[in-house]
């Protein structure tokens, strides 16, 4: 199996036999189709470490959309955008307003912009390429950062950022990130979230001359919602394929600005396709 096949089942064993249920309290999410409470099994402060010199975090227990996943990384990231309009899926849809935006949430938050210090003086930029800046003239910085929780505009946006923020480290030429996460859904977003950072890392190494290192994921709150729990059973009793995925950016642009979906390719992959889990429930 891979080791992102390994990584999630053992959170979903230990969320199942060893979290704390929410069910009986006041919670927020709904179900989409019944609006009947969400209710959650969960783990508090999870971390996760992937080396993606020995493999890209795939898992092969189901079939992943990896197209539509670096699609949304790149929404955010590339395009800075709030508009579900310039997305190629439709995940956002349900948080649209009928501006047709999810308001002053991610991708807004990266495209404001700042007045920084630098080698020049004070420049006005994005977090994104502020932090892209940082990698190629001051490498040994441990202030390379960004952050989408942004508390004075948090009523304005339709859902407060799950990943909210990024460390960027760069130790003996190799580029390392954590991503911090205040929130995961075990079964629609972790496979999901791993792969997009990851492929993140990979795009920011490359335009920065460095090499790829480890993803250090940080969850606060990691949980398995009820009606998931099923779903959730039947991946950890899935057989995985036996392969070690890597990810190979069909694209030698030293601009982030370049890359596009059809340059990700993930070669040595392979998933189980017995696995069928239907159309999964969503909670809002």
């Amino acid at each position: 199996m891979s080791y992102a096949d390994k990584v999630f089942k053992g959170m979903c064993r230990d969320i199942l036999d060893n979290g704390v249920s929410t069910e009986g309290e006041k919670v927020r999410p709904v179900w989409e189709d019944t609006n009947e409470s969400a209710y959650t099994i969960k783990k508090f402060g999870v971390v996760n470490r992937y080396d993606l010199r020995k493999e890209f975090p795939a898992l092969t227990l189901r079939r992943t959309a990896l197209k539509s996943a670096f699609d949304e990384l790149l929404w955010i990231w590339q395009k800075k955008s709030n508009n579900v309009h310039e997305l190629n899926s439709h995940i956002w849809d349900q948080w649209a307003g009928e501006d047709g935006t999810i308001g002053k949430a991610y991708g807004y938050q990266f495209a404001q912009k700042y007045e920084f210090k630098t080698k020049e003086g004070i420049q006005k930029m994005d977090q994104v390429d502020y932090a892209l800046y940082l990698l190629k003239n001051d490498p040994a910085s441990r202030r390379i950062m960004t952050n989408l929780f942004n508390h004075a505009e948090l009523k304005d946006m339709n859902l407060e950022p799950c990943a909210y923020s990024t460390q960027w480290l760069v130790k003996g030429g190799k580029l390392h990130l954590i991503l911090n996460q205040r929130s995961q859904d075990m079964l629609a977003a972790n496979g999901w979230n791993t792969m997009q950072y990851a492929a993140l890392l990979c795009m920011f190494a490359q335009v920065s001359g460095l090499e790829v290192g480890t993803l250090t994921h940080n969850i606060g709150d990691c949980h398995i919602y009820d009606r998931h729990i099923p779903l959730i059973k039947k991946l950890i009793d899935a057989e995985p394929v036996e392969c070690s995925p890597k990810l190979v950016i069909n694209n030698p642009t030293k601009d982030f600005y370049e890359f596009k979906v059809e340059d990700f390719e993930i070669k040595d992959y392979d998933y189980n396709k017995e696995i069928k889990l239907g159309k999964i429930p969503v909670a809002i």
